[in-house]
């Protein structure tokens, strides 16, 4: 048996398209059987996530093999599209590569490692693989688990929520004391209250000009929504100001936040301006005990950190060459039956 992957993903295929060959989670055990059935696989693991679709398999011909996967999910998608294909050696170099976060849009993230743990879990319980699968798959857990534990990989902030939630954890140590105000209701604030909200900051307060999706984003949320034209009455509760509006001038001066400080004593304030054209004026940076970021230092910091992980890349690449080699040492000498191994959990 030789093994293969074949598939589509963000590097080359468009959302839309990659939307119609998604496989919704309860539809996966019977897809796998059909793919395994009729394409000839003697072992199979479909990975279906937002980025990417990927049939991994083992069977004699691989030529025959790979074009009747091909068939299947096109005829279940009604799309065709254009696969890509790894055989043997790229292939595992591809999955070891997967798993690691360096095939990822955000080079060293750690969710598709979960993700491909889940499918091949799916797999395995369907009986759907055998020894081939079991070892590449687990071994492949066991290379991210090195890479992240001996590279910097994973280390850095590389998304403007995450640098958010770094500076406010230097400012304020840990968040669960904090509180959080959110002026506008757009996708950027959001996500920067989503990264706070996960690091287990205890109050979020929402205001909008259209209360209404204050209302929905603090349901969403587990927050409090408030009427635009109040949000100034908590200013003093708060210790973190998220703004990305589209207003017309400047939200807060300088001058205003400056009389207002003698209230706060001498609790910090940290101020995240998201808005083009800036919410918060400049100068408020130069006040004691306010810390004031828009959105381009946040992105250049953001750059920073995804720099420092691709500075990485090479060494995880050395480490993956090593693996692939081992993998490959096995698969080339191992017995013509061999009984399948249990799952690895990381």
């Amino acid at each position: 048996m030789k093994i293969f992957c074949l598939g589509l993903s963000h590097h080359g295929t468009e959302i839309g398209l990659r939307e119609r060959f998604a496989v919704e989670e309860r539809k996966l055990p019977a897809t796998l059987e059909v793919l395994r059935s009729q394409a000839g696989l003697g072992e199979v693991v479909l990975v279906s996530t937002c980025n990417r679709v990927e049939v991994y398999g083992s069977a004699n011909n691989l030529e025959v093999a790979s074009r009747a996967c091909v068939e299947i999910l096109q005829k279940m998608a009604g799309a065709k599209a254009k696969f890509y294909q790894r055989e043997e050696d790229e292939g595992a170099r591809h999955l070891f590569r997967l798993v690691s976060g360096l095939d990822s849009m955000v080079v060293g993230e750690t969710e598709i490692l979960g993700q491909v743990k889940t499918a091949y879990a799916t797999a395995l319980d369907g009986g759907l693989t055998g020894p081939t699968l079991n070892r590449l798959f687990q071994q492949s857990f066991r290379v991210a688990k090195q890479v992240r534990t001996e590279t910097g990989i994973t280390r850095g902030a590389v998304s403007v929520g995450s640098v958010a939630v770094e500076l406010a954890e230097k400012i304020f140590g840990d968040l669960k004391s904090c509180r959080v105000l959110l002026l506008g209701a757009g996708q950027a604030g959001g996500r920067v209250a989503r990264s706070l909200r996960s690091r287990g900051v205890r109050g979020l307060i929402l205001s909008n000009r259209t209360y209404q999706r204050a209302a929905e984003l603090a349901e969403e949320l587990g927050g409090m929504a408030l009427h635009f034209n109040h949000w100034r009455n908590v200013l003093n509760d708060v210790d973190i100001v998220i703004s990305s509006t589209a207003a017309h001038g400047r939200l807060l001066s300088a001058k205003e936040l400056a009389y207002m400080r003698e209230a706060r004593k001498d609790r910090p304030l940290f101020l995240i301006d998201l808005a083009v054209p800036r919410d918060f004026d400049p100068a408020l940076n130069h006040l004691e005990g306010v810390f004031l970021h828009d959105i381009d230092s946040l992105q250049a910091m953001a750059g920073q950190g995804l720099a420092e992980r691709r500075r990485e890349v090479v060494q995880c690449e050395q480490l993956i060459a090593a693996q692939v080699e081992e993998f490959l040492g096995w698969l080339w000498q191992r017995p013509a039956s061999l009984p399948s191994e249990n799952l690895v959990s990381l």
